[in-house]
């Protein structure tokens, strides 16, 4: 007998790979949501569940009857969704986010400003509103979870790319390139990190748990591609793909604030994800490399630019005033041309343990 497999939500960014995932592995495949989206990439033997999964009666009323073999919950209200599921369906994977670590969305809570890099699944939780309540939302709802389904799989999805992503964060370098800018201003020379992941490798890391259950019983795991990039070397990768090149003006953070869509914060710490747990215990590799997926997505966003006024635009807070940009380079630049040499008596070096550019040169003039 086929067996059934219930996805909440399905098209998202995810969505469509996981559901064509879950077909290629044999399930007969049902999608749940509200119906004000459809997208193309669903196959047309998928059954379409329209109803409200934020709503608990509604949810129940349109599965009334209804068993399924594997239910992957990727939108809604996940801890009303666990409970709802309770013995309708013999497995549950779900999707959440990362920002119940302390100091993901405020970098100032911990002890010490920033995250542990990399962070792993056991690092230090939000364990008071008071530190951030959209952290400590997302930890009462994996609680809740695992106390409805105690054999279920969680995934901590990062920040998604890629084809119908809710944040089109890549835009805003996207954009300027298309507008011929020939400067950009990155915080801190663009040394931040953040884990992202592409929307294809996301949902393969997903069907993993679908073909591993064992392994996948009861664990947390964190997401993201393999590699994480720096700012810079994203923003490198972005306007390599499109032909680009353009000065990149590396402003100390507070006063780089054309940037704050690029960082997502108002630090420059660090973001990044420890995904051991993924590749060891369910083998997880990425099947799209990352410089791939980022110059898939940026030719994508340039043949395909959002409007102005869209959401995905407004989403962004990215008011691309270059004359203010302009204002603010010009200034760095006057200020960093005024600085004066500090005259130091021995010029500090960088160790003798450094032999690289401008570092300790080697012994013997003769290479041997």
């Amino acid at each position: 007998m086929t067996p059934d497999a219930l996805v909440i939500g399905g098209t998202g960014p995810t969505g469509p790979y996981i559901v064509r995932g879950l077909l290629r592995r044999g399930y007969r495949v049902a999608i749940l949501h509200t119906g004000r989206r459809e997208v193309d990439e669903i196959p047309s033997e998928v059954e379409h569940i329209h109803t409200d999964p934020y709503d608990e009666e509604s949810l129940r009323q349109a599965l009334a009857g209804r068993r399924f073999a594997l239910c992957i919950a990727t939108y809604g209200r996940l801890r009303m969704i666990a409970r709802v599921m309770q013995g309708r369906c013999e497995r549950f994977i779900s999707v959440g986010g990362q920002p119940c670590y302390l100091g993901y969305m405020n970098p100032q809570a911990p002890s010490t400003t920033g995250m542990v890099i990399p962070t792993g699944e056991e690092a230090e939780k939000v364990s008071d509103p008071a530190q951030d309540e959209k952290g400590f939302r997302i930890l009462l709802t994996e609680q809740q979870l695992f106390e409805a389904q105690p054999r279920a799989s969680h995934f901590r999805y990062p920040v998604i790319y890629g084809p119908r992503q809710a944040l089109p964060r890549e835009w805003s370098i996207v954009k300027r390139v298309l507008d011929g800018r020939r400067q950009v201003i990155l915080p801190d020379g663009g040394l931040t990190l953040l884990s992202l992941g592409y929307a294809e490798n996301m949902a393969h890391a997903l069907l993993l748990a679908v073909d591993k259950p064992e392994a996948a019983s009861g664990e947390i795991f964190n997401c993201a591609d393999s590699q994480t990039l720096t700012l810079r070397q994203w923003v490198d990768c972005i306007a390599g793909a499109l032909d680009h090149d353009w000065r990149v003006v590396a402003m100390t953070g507070p006063l780089a604030r054309a940037a704050n869509p690029l960082l997502m914060q108002p630090a420059t710490t660090h973001r990044m994800m420890d995904i051991y747990k993924l590749r060891h215990l369910l083998g997880y590799e990425d099947p799209v490399p990352v410089q791939e997926a980022l110059a898939r997505t940026a030719r994508a966003l340039a043949a395909n630019p959002p409007a102005l006024d869209s959401a995905d635009s407004l989403v962004l807070e990215d008011p691309f005033d270059y004359a203010a940009e302009d204002r603010a380079i010009e200034a760095w630049d006057a200020a960093m041309s005024q600085l004066p040499d500090p005259g130091f008596v021995q010029e500090p070096g960088y160790t003798m343990a450094y032999s690289g550019p401008g570092g300790r040169t080697r012994s013997n003039p003769e290479f041997e």
